[in-house]
């Protein structure tokens, strides 16, 4: 009869849980997550900056309990998701970048001076698109527009020719 006031909840009933099986599919969660964070991050390389910062859970490597498995799985769940909505975010813009330029190539008297680079339609290097009139301030005046297509980096020609 005592035993009952002196039970203080489940501890009190010495009973052995197996924490193997949550602890290897918390795991097996983990693992998936981290892989399809790092398929973002490579994806995400050169057109979207995603935060690589990472805290530790404790100062000293150790085995994590449940309860700190479950935090770090729904740590990277939401880092995810914060990495897909930047790279959906940057899909965007690079259509939007994609449609200006297409309207560019087609009437380059309606976009006067506008620049498109390669970065802003998610291409890699150096290089632009870029409205001027031909033949300088003549064109100008006459209204003769084109879009001019840059070759590259400007540095990219005088390391070559200093390399050799």
């Amino acid at each position: 009869m005592q035993d009952l006031l002196v039970r203080d909840g489940i501890a009190a009933f010495d009973v052995a849980v197996d924490e193997r099986p949550a602890r290897a599919q918390l795991r097996g969660q983990i693992a998936r997550l981290e892989l399809e964070l790092a398929g973002l991050f490579a994806e995400a390389f050169g057109r979207v900056e995603l935060d690589r910062r990472d805290t530790a859970l404790a100062a000293q490597p150790r085995v994590l309990d449940l309860g700190e498995l479950e935090r770090m799985r729904d740590h990277l769940a939401e880092r995810i998701a914060a990495a897909r909505s930047a790279l959906r975010r940057r899909a965007r813009e690079e259509t939007a970048s994609r449609g200006l330029l297409r309207a560019m190539l087609e009437r380059p008297a309606d976009f006067k001076w506008v620049r498109v680079t390669r970065a802003d339609v998610g291409e890699p290097g150096c290089g632009n698109w870029h409205s001027k009139p031909r033949l300088g301030p003549l064109g100008m005046l006459m209204g003769w527009w084109q879009v001019k297509v840059s070759s590259g980096c400007p540095l990219a020609g005088r390391l070559a020719a200093v390399e050799r």
